[in-house]
């Protein structure tokens, strides 16, 4: 199995309700296999020349990198930001079960 096929995409939304409304849109209309919702994080960082701090939750997108367009198309029309973090990282190894997964979540094991 070719696992440069796979990716994660990182994205940080504002609160808990956003990052369930994108993950769970994602996972329905079959962008992604699984979507992981990590909840009150910090990020500290510069926007429009301040040091700003908020909470944030973090999506970990669990994908195929030929879906990345529409991933991204996605969250950038379901997210409040004016520039929603968006980050894509490609699986260089896993476990060969879990990425054929990955590549038909439907049909499970």
């Amino acid at each position: 199995m070719n696992k440069s096929r796979f990716q994660i995409v990182l994205c940080t939304c504002p609160d808990p309700e956003t990052a369930n409304n994108i993950a769970t849109t994602l996972v329905e209309v079959g962008l992604a296999a699984c979507v992981t919702i990590q909840s009150s994080m910090t990020s500290v960082y510069r926007w429009k020349g301040k040091t700003e701090t908020a909470s944030e939750s973090q999506l970990i997108i669990k994908s195929l990198v030929e879906r990345y367009a529409d991933i991204e198309k996605r969250i950038v029309a379901l997210h409040p930001y004016e520039l929603p973090e968006i980050i894509a990282v490609p699986i260089v190894a896993g476990l060969q079960p879990y990425l054929a997964w990955l590549s038909s979540p439907e049909k499970a094991l």
